[in-house]
């Protein structure tokens, strides 16, 4: 039997890790996964869903390398495999620039605007002919 606990970049072939995260059943594997490794049986008893179903969302989720599997007796035993989510990751990163750039440039607009009617204001205050 292949080793299966090898792992790849995520470089390789990204859509396969994209596609892989878009489904909130295979999310909430890798959020169990987190906890540490566990067997496929255990897995597929935290969900609602048939083992089946379950071992085809592990076996899409080894596809693209988000997960390792290897054997301890007559058990699958599965384990959260990073690398693929640090290049989801360091592409979200440029998302994140973007919208903090963004967000501070409208603070910064809103705090200019929010002076000025504040100077505005004092103004009228001194002069009661300035309506």
């Amino acid at each position: 039997m292949r080793d299966r606990s090898v792992t790849y970049s995520a470089a390789r072939n990204p859509e396969l890790t994209f596609h892989a995260l878009a489904d909130p059943t295979r999310r909430a594997v890798l959020d169990l996964l987190r906890r540490g490794s566990q067997p496929a049986g255990q897995i597929a008893s935290a969900f609602p869903v048939s083992r089946p179903a379950i071992s085809k969302h592990l076996r899409l989720l080894r596809r693209a390398h988000l997960v390792r599997e290897h054997r301890e007796g007559r058990h699958r035993v599965y384990q959260l495999s990073p690398e693929p989510l640090r290049a989801v990751d360091s592409w979200i990163e440029q998302y994140r620039v973007f919208w903090t750039n963004s967000l501070n440039n409208l603070k910064a607009f809103v705090e200019a605007e929010y002076e000025k009617e504040l100077q505005a204001e004092k103004k009228s205050r001194k002069d009661p002919r300035i309506k």
